[in-house]
């Protein structure tokens, strides 16, 4: 996901963004510990991911709270 795809969401659509990545993570993990992971590398994507939509949220609201 590039960060300019998730600059361009709305306040919910990050936050439901932000849920089904956790639940991706999950599961990802939850396979890595059964053995039926193929892709171990996916886990580090999606990680990155929470992080960049993370950020965006947290810039929001700073510039949020500057603008009040």
């Amino acid at each position: 996901m590039k960060i300019k795809e998730i600059r361009q969401m709305n306040d919910s659509d990050l936050q439901a963004k932000l849920k089904d990545l956790k639940v991706e993570l999950f599961n990802l993990r939850f396979q890595l510990a059964t053995g039926q992971l193929e892709n171990p590398m996916r886990i580090g994507g999606i990680k990155k991911d929470i992080a960049r939509v993370k950020t965006i949220i947290r810039e929001r609201e700073l510039n949020a709270g500057k603008e009040a």
